[in-house]
Formats: structure tokens, C-alpha cells, sequence
């Protein structure tokens, strides 16, 4: 791997800690003194790092130490290493700008080293060891067992199975964990539901893909209690019952959470998801339960009047939270304390990622302040990844009223779209298998647009939009690899050289300097994207790339030009770019296309 910006990183930092020395100063520099950016302005420099945090460690002003910096580094002549054992050095030169230290790459030195990087490790050439050493779990999707996946699930899934794979690509060993919700109010309201009205029906009695089937009775339901208030007090005792072992009740809920979690795995595996174990919470609520009275007898918490069982967190700011009802039933919080713990037995981590709604905000506060005073050390390692709400151009969606967007449906829909695009731009005879690819191109829009925007914020989910062929989309960058792939192919009846005897030199174009650049930059891209828990980041960074690439592609002949120098460093330059994209999509969970 060829990390350009994390070695010139290090030979700055390497400069300023030789200048403090000359100075006398005993200090040790802060590990995020040095931070590499991107110049506003390309001719600038290539990597551009400011200076102001040095200012108060030199007691320097930072225009002077960006010109001492960029002296030393000169006068030493010092390039930075390439590959390991691939004999490259990436050199450069440093000027300063003001209080920026501005580094113009040395451009042969660097297209030569991507060349042969993506020649010798084609797709993996994304992957670095940014992470390495590092045990990470992710929890993520827990689905409820009375309703089908939804828009939201969607969004959830796509998040935390592109964190577990960005995580995975930056050396870290990843750990995907899922927690099915099979238990509670809720769950027992599907089964009264169905218990009173469905009359011995089956999935396969009504042809009703399974977790569909269970999710009906769900909405059943409410219609249920808005005609019958008691039905709540129904379900409440079901649940009363479960929690005692009623073997009537106990079979039920069996059979209807089988159907829930078939139908659910159907969705996982059309979506590419998957998951190194999965707990449920029917078994750990128990081991929750025990660790509350646990810590009551260590008085940790403390029982109310009632005989419930508290925890005063109002001096972190987290007010009184019960812990278990006065009848000795769980909560959420009482089962993912249970959870948390198991976890850490079967496969001790070194960080724990929740992937939940941002609406949990406050039950992971608690949650992680309650284990911490539980006395596990780790609860300082767990992390909560809050994403905002996904909605649809009308509104928001609501389950109980039935209006959500299902995922099979829009699944489903987006691979119709995608089939009609095909078909329209009479491409049948491109695609090996027209399904497949339509399938393909759907799950690809799908989490493309779902990770476009930054975890943190709401979005509107537009399907139309998101299966365009143009613009920012999915689709559009897989046509763009499919359309390298095809030249690729072609380039078989033409004379090329081997990479190593290109003369770089060829690529001399502006645009080729940009292109080398992107696709040099994107294993650190990927650390970032992994490191900050932000799939968006190489959204961004794949459709520039494409874009780029497309402009590219345009106004300049790559396989027809006649030199065959200047046609094998283009087509050397065009492989580059299609291992990038195939190595990189996947970790958005957008299949790589060579044929659209």
C-alpha cells in the first residue's frame, strides 16, 4: 500500500521533533499536531499541513516554522518511501505559504508507484493496516420479531455492514453481532392479535412471505385496541405468562418468531448483509435481570417502594432510571446490560460499535454508565453510532399504522426500475443475466444513496432518484467501471506494454495527475471513513472519482490512440482506476459490475 499522506506525515513530524531539538525545547508533540489537508488551490502543492497547533509547543509563529520545516526538509534532500520492497520513493518538495506547509509531489515518482502498487495488488489495493491489531465488534440491524425490515432497517443495515467492512479493509479484526428483539410488549402484542383472530392461518396458507405474514398481525393489532382498549391488557398478560414459562404461550411465541426470523434472513441475504453471531434477547434478559440484583446487594442500586429497582444517575446528568418493573419484568436497558456482558465473554473486544437510531441517545448513556458502575472496565470502550431518521418525500413512516416503506417492496420496485433501464437503453445483450444485474444495480443504488449522507443527519429517501444512471448516484459509478471492464476486454487485441516498461512521463495531462492523485488517495480515505464510522466519506470520494474519470474518458482517446506508449500508460492509468472502484464499492455494498 502506498499511503503518500500518512509518510509525509511522518517525515514532517519527524523534521519538527529534529527542529525542537536544535531549540532546546523539551516537549513532546501532541499525536494530532500534524494533520495532512488538501490545498484550496492544486498549484499550490498536493498535501498542505497548517501549523498553528506547533505555534504554542515552538513558541514560534507558525509562518516562521512552516519555513524552517520546509528548509530542513529541502536542504536533507529526504523523499518518502514507497511500497515496502517495491524500491519506490514518493519525493516532493516543501515550500511554506503563510503558517502552511505545502508539498509538491514529485509526480513520476508518485504515478510510477501507484501503477505498479494497483499492478501488484489489484482490488486489495484499497486495503491498509491503519487498524491493525485492533478487535472491534458491531452490533447492528436488531430487527423486532413482529414486523418485516423496513426503509429504516435498511438504513441501519447498510450502515453497519459497510462500518463492519471499512473496518475489515483497514487491518481491523471485525466481529458483526446481531441482537434479535424476539421478546416484549410488543412481540406479545402480535401474538394476542393473531390468537384471537387469525383463525390457524400460515404463511403458506395465504402464500404471505413469513415475516409479512407476522407483521400483519401487528397492525392487526392496534386496529384491535382502538376498537377494544382492554386488547392491551390482554397482550400485557401474555407477556406475564411468557416470562413464567406458559407452554401454550412458549409455543406460540416460538412459531410466530420462526416465521419473523426466516422472512428476515430472506431480506439479509438479497441485501448482501450478514453476521458472525446473533443473540437474542429471550436469553439474555435473564442474565441482565441478575446482574440488577446483583448490583442491588452491592448497592449500586436500590429498590423503591414499589419493589422496582433503580439506578440515580442524576449526578452524570441521566436523572433516575428503573431498571426492572415493580412486577420483576425487563426492560430494554435490563436485557442489553445482559448483552453487552456476554459478548465480551465469548469474544473480548476492544471496542463495541451500536449501530442505533439516534433517537437511543439517552438509553446508551445509561446503559454504558451502568456497566461501567457494574464494575466492566471495557464500558468505557463501547460507542454508540447514532444515525438520523430516514423519510419519504411525504413524510415520515409509522409501523403501527402500517405506512412504511417494506424492504422487499423497495427492493423489489428498484430492481424493476433498474430492469426497465436496462431494457430501454437496449442493453439486454451487455449483461450475462439480465435479473441478476437488475438485482445488482438495485442493492447498489439502494445503499449508495443510503450512505451518501453523513450518519449523523436525517435524510429523505427518493427511490427514483436513487436509481438514476446520472449524476450522484450508484448506478452511475457502477456504469462507470462496467464501461472501464469493457475497454479492458477489448484492450486484449492490442499491443500494450508491461507496467513496469511504461514511461510515466506520458501522463502529463493535468487530469491524469488528478486521477493518479484519487486513486492514490483512496486506501487513506478508506482508514478515515473506518476510523471515523463514516461510509459517506468514500461516497464522496468514489463519485469524484468517477466524474474525473468520465470527464477523462471524453475528451481524451485512451485504447484508439496510436503511440503505443502514450495507449499502454492511459490504459495502465484506466486499470487503476477500475481496481480502485472494484476494491472500493464493496465496502459501500454496491457490487462492482463488469458488465451493465
Amino acid at each position: 500500500m502506498i499511503e503518500v499522506r500518512t509518510q509525509w506525515t511522518d517525515l514532517v513530524r519527524r523534521t519538527v521533533e529534529r527542529l525542537m531539538s536544535e531549540m532546546d525545547i523539551d516537549a513532546e508533540l501532541p499525536s494530532d499536531a500534524l494533520v495532512a489537508e488538501t490545498p484550496p488551490n492544486s498549484e499550490l502543492g498536493d498535501i498542505a499541513f497548517p501549523l498553528f497547533p506547533l505555534a504554542r509547543v515552538l513558541r514560534r509563529n507558525p509562518a516562521e516554522i512552516a519555513e524552517r520545516v520546509a528548509e530542513l526538509i529541502n536542504e536533507r534532500g529526504e523523499g518518502v518511501g514507497g511500497e515496502p520492497g517495491a524500491g519506490e520513493t514518493v519525493g516532493g518538495q516543501a515550500t511554506a505559504a503563510g503558517p502552511y506547509l505545502n508539498i509538491k509531489l514529485d509526480r513520476p515518482g508518485l504515478i510510477r508507484s501507484v501503477l505498479r502498487g494497483v499492478s501488484k495488488a489489484g482490488a486489495e489495493w484499497v486495503r491498509s493496516t491503519a487498524l491493525g491489531g485492533s478487535r472491534i465488534m458491531v452490533e447492528f440491524s436488531c430487527p423486532n420479531t413482529n414486523k418485516p425490515l423496513h426503509l429504516g432497517h435498511l438504513r441501519n443495515d447498510a450502515l453497519g455492514e459497510s462500518v463492519s467492512r471499512l473496518l475489515d479493509a483497514a487491518g481491523a479484526s471485525v466481529r458483526r453481532v446481531n441482537l434479535i428483539n424476539d421478546r416484549g410488549i410488543h412481540i406479545c402484542q402480535s401474538m394476542l392479535a393473531y390468537l384471537e383472530l387469525g383463525e390457524g392461518q400460515t404463511p403458506e396458507s395465504t402464500g404471505r412471505k413469513s415475516d409479512h405474514f407476522v407483521g400483519d398481525w401487528y397492525v392487526e393489532f392496534h386496529k384491535l385496541s382502538e376498537r377494544d382498549p382492554s386488547a392491551k391488557d390482554r397482550a400485557a398478560d401474555l407477556l406475564r405468562r411468557w416470562e413464567q414459562d406458559d407452554a401454550e404461550v412458549v409455543e406460540l411465541w416460538k412459531r410466530m418468531n420462526r416465521w419473523a426470523i426466516e422472512g428476515i434472513e430472506q431480506t439479509y441475504r438479497a441485501t448482501g448483509v450478514r453476521f458472525d453471531a446473533v443473540y437474542y434477547e429471550s436469553d439474555t434478559y435473564r442474565s441482565g435481570r441478575d446482574e440488577i440484583h446483583s448490583g442491588l446487594e452491592r448497592g449500586v442500586f436500590y429498590r423503591d417502594d414499589d419493589g422496582a429497582i433503580w439506578v440515580d444517575l442524576e449526578d452524570v446528568g441521566l436523572d433516575r432510571k428503573v431498571l426492572l418493573r415493580a412486577d420483576g419484568t425487563s426492560l430494554y436497558v435490563t436485557q442489553d446490560i445482559g448483552t453487552a456482558i456476554a459478548r465480551y465473554r465469548d469474544w473480548p473486544f476492544d471496542r463495541l460499535i451500536y449501530v442505533v437510531a439516534s433517537e437511543q441517545r439517552y438509553h446508551f448513556a445509561v446503559l454504558f454508565t451502568v456497566l461501567g458502575r457494574l464494575g466492566y472496565e471495557w464500558a468505557e470502550n463501547l460507542f454508540h453510532l447514532s444515525y438520523g431518521m430516514v423519510n419519504l418525500p411525504e413524510g415520515r413512516m409509522k409501523s403501527r399504522q402500517g405506512t412504511v416503506v417494506d424492504a422487499d417492496d423497495l427492493l423489489s420496485d428498484l430492481t424493476g426500475l433498474a430492469k426497465n433501464e436496462i431494457v430501454s437503453k437496449g442493453r439486454e445483450a451487455e449483461v450475462d443475466d439480465i435479473e441478476r444485474t437488475s438485482r445488482d444495480i438495485a442493492v447498489g443504488a439502494l445503499h449508495y444513496y443510503l450512505l451518501s449522507t453523513s450518519p449523523n443527519k436525517d435524510m429523505v429517501f427518493d427511490p427514483a432518484e436513487s436509481i438514476s444512471f446520472a449524476g450522484n448516484t450508484g448506478p452511475y459509478v457502477q456504469y462507470m467501471g462496467a464501461r472501464i471492464s469493457s475497454m479492458i476486454r477489448k484492450s486484449e487485441g492490442y499491443e500494450l506494454l508491461p507496467t513496469e516498461e511504461i514511461d510515466v512521463s506520458l501522463l502529463s495531462l493535468p487530469e491524469e495527475w488528478d486521477l493518479m492523485k484519487a486513486v492514490a488517495d483512496m486506501p487513506a480515505v478508506v482508514a478515515n471513513a473506518a476510523a471515523t464510522n463514516n461510509p459517506s466519506i468514500v461516497v464522496a470520494a468514489l463519485y469524484d472519482l468517477a466524474k474525473q474519470f468520465s470527464r477523462y474518458y471524453h475528451d481524451h482517446p485512451i485504447l484508439t490512440v496510436n503511440d503505443v506508449g502514450v495507449r499502454s500508460a492511459r490504459m495502465a492509468l484506466a486499470r487503476s482506476v477500475a481496481e480502485t472502484l472494484k476494491g472500493t464499492l464493496p465496502l459501500i455494498g454496491v457490487p462492482f459490475l463488469e458488465r451493465m
